[in-house]
């Protein structure tokens, strides 16, 4: 099973592009963070970045509503991309395909959500 469920924060402004198929593709940035209690009390907190990819619709809808700071809760699965830089070295990572996303802390009064996938 390859799923990820993930709230987070953006860390930078969707980015919009369009395939030669004319769909369109965002790719943004999120923050995870984790806070827990240590054995002794102490207030420890760790923070993820991730990269995301959305496509279609739901591309547009990020791009268009999501903005740096704002908190989002994203629903995919884990992706590997792997490229060869233009030094020819190769270069890999994971990345969120975000299939589903549901809009959390907006200044709307009514919520909204990514195609109401889930």
């Amino acid at each position: 099973m390859n799923k990820i469920i993930a709230k987070g924060y953006l860390t930078r402004e969707p980015q919009l592009s369009y395939m030669p198929s004319q769909t369109a593709v965002v790719d943004f940035g999120l923050a995870l963070n984790r806070r827990w209690k240590t054995p002794g009390g102490e207030q420890k907190e760790e923070v993820c970045f991730v990269d995301c990819r959305a496509f279609g619709k739901r591309a547009e809808t990020i791009n268009m509503h999501l903005h740096k700071g704002e908190p989002v809760l994203i629903e995919g699965r884990l992706t590997f991309d792997t490229w060869t830089g233009q030094d020819g070295a190769k270069h890999s990572k994971h990345r969120i395909t975000v299939e589903g996303f549901e809009f959390i802390g907006t200044k709307t009064k009514e919520p909204a959500s990514g195609e109401g996938d889930w």
